[in-house]
């Protein structure tokens, strides 16, 4: 009788942990969900493209830039644009200015009523402040223009509302499709991640192509979660 008991007890025991432990599992599920929701819920994610007449900034000067403020349902909350003045003492890079040579309608278009830089970006400062979340910078590809626009941003205001980091969505596309880095190009990415819009060179619409690109891949990642 008495190991009947002391049987039924173990079993009562492990009965008991397995229990706590699905509960466990099931709860720790939840916050991390609603964690996720929340977060969703308080960043905005700023699509940002730049023109450049070179490769970096100080020597060569961000030319136009643009920003669309996203929900990741794909709505667009706001957008910012501007034409900026060369820098004091900076020059074109040659291979770059070559490049513009190519493109007539969008050189004409980011030379247009330029404004001095420390306008723009303090501007812009108080564009990013304003929106109903955290601005999370997002471009593609990030390395380039987040250098443009934080450089920019430390040296004509002092601050950075994006702290210094930056989401690359070709980092993104890495995760999502398993590929090597250098692998994932546009011509890789699945068609449905990409919206019938125009890549322009024209900083803003280029800005909302991109930012629906990384809703698209927003979205397709929850729906396979």
């Amino acid at each position: 009788m008495g190991d009947y008991r002391r049987r039924l007890a173990r079993q009562s025991e492990r009965f008991a942990s397995s229990v706590l432990k699905c509960l466990q599992t099931k709860l720790s599920r939840i916050s991390y969900q609603q964690l996720g929701e929340a977060t969703k819920m308080n960043e905005i994610y700023v699509s940002t493209d730049v023109e450049t007449d070179g490769p970096i900034p100080g020597p060569h000067s961000m030319l136009s830039f643009g920003s669309a403020a996203y929900l990741p349902d794909k709505t667009i909350l706001s957008t910012f644009s501007a034409n900026l003045d060369l820098l004091s003492g900076a020059t074109g890079d040659s291979r770059t200015m070559e490049w513009w040579k190519t493109q007539g309608a969008a050189w004409k278009a980011c030379r247009e009523n330029t404004e001095a830089p420390e306008l723009v970006m303090k501007r812009y400062v108080a564009w990013l402040k304003e929106l109903p979340g955290k601005p999370v910078f997002v471009a593609y590809p990030a390395g380039f223009d987040f250098t443009f626009v934080y450089w920019y941003l430390i040296r004509f205001t002092g601050e950075s509302p994006f702290s210094h980091s930056a989401l690359d969505i070709k980092s993104f596309a890495m995760a999502k499709l398993g590929l090597p880095f250098r692998d994932c190009t546009k011509r890789n990415m699945p068609k449905e991640w990409f919206d019938d819009l125009p890549h322009t060179h024209k900083a803003l619409e280029d800005a909302i192509e991109q930012g629906a690109l990384f809703c698209n891949m927003l979205h397709d990642n929850a729906r396979k979660a």
